[in-house]
């Protein structure tokens, strides 16, 4: 089959989205690191630099994933296949981790 004509100037394959996305990404994925770093100097102890840490982290993911992997380009059920699982584990550990720590207290 021939190839059809397409009129000039017209891209053809991916769209990606402008340079000053990815500027402003790449930015927010330093604050956010900056702020890890920081939670880290400043000492903090226990559960709550673990949720910080975790939280942090989880959101740098969520960016990463969305504008590098493209998935915020992808259609909704891509997506959903492949943030389901993560949630799923997240939810898991959620409900896990208060028993585990109940077993290595006793121990």
């Amino acid at each position: 089959m021939a190839d059809v004509a397409r009129p000039q100037g017209e891209q053809v394959g991916a769209v990606h989205a402008p340079i000053r996305t990815y500027l402003t990404v790449w930015g927010w994925l330093f604050v956010l690191s900056a702020i890890a770093y920081f939670v880290d100097i400043i000492h903090l102890t226990g559960w709550l630099k673990v949720v910080l840490l975790t939280v942090l982290a989880l959101m740098k993911a969520g960016l990463i994933m969305a504008f590098f992997m493209h998935l915020r380009f992808e259609r909704l059920t891509l997506v959903y296949a492949i943030v389901a699982p993560l949630i799923l584990l997240v939810a898991m550990l959620v409900g896990l981790v208060p028993d585990g720590v109940a077993v290595f207290v006793r121990r």
